[in-house]
């Protein structure tokens, strides 16, 4: 794995369907301006002519040479093979688009593209939450030590990245953590995502108070009505978010059984965790009653919420004991405790994403 410090020069774009934002990093910081323009979606001709003015800026901008391109762009895509193919919100692409091998022509460097929520969760767990955790565990004497990392986005869509023992797992078709798929237990006969992002919170909020949806109320005005620095029902506020944390705790209770390792939330809805998080943990720390016996922790691991301090105290609290090996003088160290942690970004996702094109270009280099 790639140190973050590193003083080789990537070039990295946040690619969106309204702006493309520039910018060239080393040492894991950007070190120049941010070069943001209209991406022109619509057009493929000015769409590539964008890309290719924006990279050539952020070069100058840069005043040395880079060694590789690294970004990321919003949905499904041949990402080994830099083919981006049909994206809502950038049509121009539709029909499938080599856009790797188009700036490879241009720049003569190495181009990598990735899914953005797969670069999110790779820089969480190259320099976000992953070494956090792991830091705050040595410091603790605990031998415990994660390597298994599932990022979330929450925003106007949810989206995720999955990374194994230091590794992207992109699935055979480049499609791997569609989280936004997933069903739910509470809306089964929609998505994941429609019960999950910025919208639900918008329909729940109006349900509530009987008016039409969509409207003009963002999160943000639903948040500040469940503050009260704004007019409002507050009751309705609060069960916007309430039940939002509730369908995300679902998704993030069957990522728990398969991945077995920790969760990082990051995006837009994150500023309002503290009316979420709650019904996420206590969806997490629910049970089942099945026929053949009388309840059953939803999850075998134990589970706890790092942006609470209560929580951190016990989870990075050292377990383990020695244990005697039967017939002899022997002990092994055995930790009783299987648990996992879920927390809020302490960088953000876009810096993380920024983190993980930078890290994934060099490690590929380093190939």
């Amino acid at each position: 794995m790639s140190n973050t410090n590193d003083e080789r020069v990537v070039l990295t774009l946040d690619a969106g369907g309204t702006n493309f934002v520039f910018t060239a990093i080393n040492n894991g910081k950007a070190i120049t301006e941010e070069v943001r323009k209209d991406s022109n979606a619509h057009d493929l001709g000015l769409c590539i002519s964008t890309l290719k003015e924006g990279f050539h800026k952020v070069i100058k901008l840069a005043g040395q040479k880079p060694v590789a391109i690294s970004f990321a762009f919003p949905g499904p895509a041949d990402y080994p093979n830099g083919i981006i193919g049909d994206l809502n919100n950038l049509p121009a692409f539709r029909g499938g688009v080599p856009l790797k091998a188009i700036l490879e022509e241009e720049f003569n460097l190495p181009v990598y593209i990735n899914n953005d929520g797969d670069l999110y969760a790779y820089g969480e767990a190259l320099g976000g939450v992953l070494p956090e955790i792991n830091d705050r565990l040595e410091k603790a004497g605990s031998p415990k030590r994660y390597h298994n990392l599932v990022g979330l986005t929450l925003g106007t869509g949810f989206g995720a990245g999955i990374v194994r023992n230091g590794d992207l797992f992109i699935g055979d078709n480049s499609t791997a953590a569609e989280v936004w798929l997933f069903s739910n237990r509470y809306s089964p006969n929609v998505n994941a995502e429609d019960i999950v992002s910025t919208r639900s919170v918008q329909r729940v909020y109006a349900e509530q108070i009987g008016i039409d949806y969509p409207n003009d109320l963002m999160p943000k005005d639903i948040f500040d009505i469940a503050m009260e620095t704004k007019e409002g029902n507050k009751e309705a506020a609060l069960t916007a978010y309430r039940e939002t944390g509730r369908a995300l705790g679902d998704t993030i209770a069957n990522l728990f059984t398969f991945i077995d390792g920790i969760v990082v939330i990051g995006g837009g809805i994150t500023g309002a965790k503290n009316l979420y998080m709650p019904s996420v943990m206590e969806e997490l720390r629910s049970s089942y009653y099945p026929s053949n016996t009388d309840k059953l922790p939803r999850l075998v691991q134990s589970i706890f919420n790092l942006d609470e301090e209560q929580d951190c105290e016990a989870f990075y609290k050292d377990y383990s004991k020695e244990i005697e090996v039967p017939g002899s003088k022997k002990t092994v160290s055995y930790d009783p405790l299987p648990r996992l942690a879920v927390a809020t970004s302490r960088i953000g996702a876009s810096e993380a994403i920024s983190l993980g094109a930078y890290v994934f270009a060099l490690n590929q280099l380093d190939k």
